[in-house]
C-alpha cells in the first residue's frame, strides 16, 4: 500500500497534529479529526494506486467485457458506469474475468473502482446543482438570521455560501470516495423495483442505513454515517466560534443524514418525472432542450 510513502505522509501529519494539539483543548480536538481525515485520505488514496494495475490488467484484449456493454440491445443506451444512479435495466448476461458482473435483482452489478469513485466524487464538485443548492440554502440562511456572526449584506451571504459550499465538498469527499474506498462499499443509489409509490418512497429513505459492499451483498451504511459525522466536525474549523458546541455539530450530523434521505428520494423519482415532462412538453421545449449540454444520462 504503498509504505515508505504512506509511512512519510503520516509521520509528517502526525507532527502537524502534536503542534496544534499544544495551542489548546480546542485546538487538540481540531487537529485530530483533522489527522483522521488526512489519514483516511492517505489510505483511499494508496488504494486507488493500488488498484490501478488491476484495472490496466483487465482491460487486457483478452479479458471480455461484460457482455451486457459488449451486446446491448438496438433500442437501449449503453449507461455510464460511473453514474451515481445505478442502472436498473441491464440484461442479465454472465461475464468472466476479475471484473465480471453480478447479477443481483433484475440488473448486473458491477463494483466501481477507486477511480470511478473519485470521478463520482469530481462530477459532483463540478454540478450546477451543486453551486446552486449551495446557493439556495446560503440565502435561506442569510434570510433566516442563521450564523448571524456571518454578519450581513453582501458580505454575510458569501461567508454563508462559502461555508455551505465547504460543508458539501468535503462531505461528498469523505463518503463518496474517501470512506467507500476504504470500507469498500459502493457510494451509488440503486433505484427501486417496486411499484406502489410508498414503498419506493421508504425504500429510498432508507438507503442512507443500507447500502451495498463492493461485493454486492446489503450491508449498514458506514461511510454515509462516519462520513457525516467527521463532515460536521471538520466544519467547526470554519464556523463562527458560537457554532462549534456539541450540540452544534450534531444537529448538522442530523441534517446531512436527513439532505441525503432527500437527495435520495429525488433520484428515485426524477426519471419518473423526467418521463411525465417529456411526455406532455411543447415541441419548442423538447428542441431547445436537445440543444443544450445536457449529459445523456440526465435526459429524459
Amino acid at each position: 500500500m504503498n509504505g515508505p510513502g504512506l509511512g512519510v505522509r503520516l509521520m509528517f501529519w502526525q507532527s502537524t497534529a502534536m503542534h496544534l494539539r499544544r495551542r489548546g483543548t480546542a485546538g487538540g480536538a481540531m487537529a485530530f479529526v483533522i489527522y483522521v481525515f488526512l489519514v483516511m485520505v492517505s489510505i483511499a488514496m494508496a488504494q486507488a494506486q493500488d488498484s490501478a494495475p488491476a484495472e490496466s490488467s483487465s482491460a487486457h484484449p483478452e479479458t471480455p467485457l461484460p457482455s451486457s456493454i459488449q451486446q446491448g440491445s438496438v433500442d437501449q443506451k449503453v449507461t455510464n458506469p460511473c453514474s451515481l444512479r445505478a442502472p436498473d435495466n441491464i440484461s442479465q448476461s454472465p461475464a468472466m474475468g476479475k471484473q465480471a458482473s453480478m447479477t443481483i435483482g433484475t440488473f448486473a452489478y458491477t463494483p466501481l473502482s477507486a477511480h470511478c469513485k473519485f470521478h463520482l466524487f469530481l462530477k459532483s464538485t463540478y454540478s450546477p446543482y451543486t453551486f446552486a443548492s449551495a446557493g439556495f440554502q446560503a440565502t435561506w440562511a442569510h434570510a433566516m438570521g442563521q450564523w448571524p456572526h456571518y454578519g450581513g449584506g453582501a458580505q454575510g451571504w458569501a461567508k454563508r455560501f462559502g461555508a455551505t459550499l465547504a460543508n458539501t465538498e468535503s462531505r461528498r469527499f469523505i463518503q463518496t470516495f474517501a470512506l467507500s474506498t476504504i470500507l469498500h462499499q459502493d457510494p451509488r443509489y440503486f433505484p427501486s423495483h417496486k411499484r406502489t409509490f410508498i414503498s419506493r418512497a421508504c425504500y429510498a429513505a432508507t438507503r442512507v442505513v443500507v447500502t451495498r459492499n463492493d461485493n454486492g451483498d446489503s450491508a449498514f451504511n458506514t461511510s454515509e454515517f462516519l462520513g457525516a459525522l467527521f463532515a460536521s466536525s471538520l466544519e467547526n474549523s470554519y464556523y463562527p466560534r458560537h457554532d462549534r458546541t456539541f450540540a452544534d455539530t450534531m444537529n448538522r450530523f442530523g441534517g446531512a443524514l436527513s439532505s441525503d434521505a432527500i437527495t435520495d428520494l429525488l433520484r428515485e423519482f426524477t426519471p419518473d418525472m423526467k418521463r411525465l415532462f417529456r411526455r406532455h412538453a411543447p415541441k419548442k421545449i423538447r428542441r431547445i432542450e436537445e440543444k443544450l449540454p445536457i449529459p445523456a444520462e440526465d435526459k429524459p
